[in-house]
């Protein structure tokens, strides 16, 4: 094991991008309601739509402009924003229909690596989510994708949206251990500049295709992080976790 990581605890993961490959299984999920709908915008085009009201919705939360919901409710709100853009009238979709809609959120595979790698690293940490994903949509992530988390932390724990470090640092006092003894695995250089900020070490997982072919951030570590790899399987290796 690398120096100065040999009192690990607890591994943290952010989910969204990290573990699983969000844009590719919203894209698939969304197809038939695009269609039943008649829109010609193609899926993937939505998916990065819908992530792309991610961030502002949270930050209005995080700024104290609106008090904490967790992440399903502004999913939904950021779709019925998206079907208001798009035409989507009344009456082309249910309540039922919609509410399975956003339930993509909750169908997104893991890449090719990250169940090997989480089973692997399970052997010798604790490990789970630091996400901004609510529980019950954690908990149906990790039983679509067969994610074998010990705990589920993060804003639905905390009430709070990551890089607050509120999410990190209740998120260490509730499975008892000290920041320095947890590290936090992330695909987004923020994500870490913020954990580390809170006292805990770091790991990037490069995933250079999470927003597509032509994705321009978080291709490479902007910063000296505990370890860089190209896969979860890698972080494993580098753990010493068989």
């Amino acid at each position: 094991m690398q120096t100065g990581l040999e009192e690990l605890g607890f591994l943290g993961f952010d989910v969204f991008g990290t573990v699983v490959d969000w844009r590719t299984s919203v894209a698939r999920e969304s197809a038939p309601f695009l269609q039943s709908c008649g829109l010609r915008i193609a899926p993937l085009a939505f998916a990065d739509e819908w992530r792309s009201l991610y961030q502002p919705s949270m930050e209005r939360i995080r700024s104290g402009q609106r008090s904490f919901v967790t992440l399903d409710v502004l999913n939904r709100e950021n779709l019925e924003t998206l079907m208001v853009r798009h035409g989507i009238e009344s009456g082309q979709l249910n309540e039922a229909d919609i509410a399975v809609w956003c339930k993509a959120w909750e169908k997104l595979d893991p890449w090719p690596d990250a169940v090997e790698g989480l089973t692997r690293l399970k052997r010798r940490f604790a490990i789970g989510p630091i996400s901004n994903g609510h529980i019950a949509g954690m908990m149906n992530l990790a039983r679509y994708g067969g994610l074998p988390w010990d705990v589920i932390a993060g804003a639905g724990l905390t009430r709070s949206y990551k890089p607050q470090p509120q999410t990190y640092l209740r998120s260490a006092e509730a499975v008892g251990l000290p920041a320095h003894r947890i590290a936090m695995v992330a695909a987004h250089n923020d994500d870490l500049i913020a954990a580390r900020a809170c006292g805990f070490r770091t790991v990037f997982v490069r995933r250079p295709t999470e927003y597509g072919p032509d994705q321009i951030s978080d291709l490479e570590p902007t910063e000296d992080w505990d370890i860089v790899a190209d896969s979860l399987r890698e972080v494993a290796s580098i753990l010493n976790c068989p």
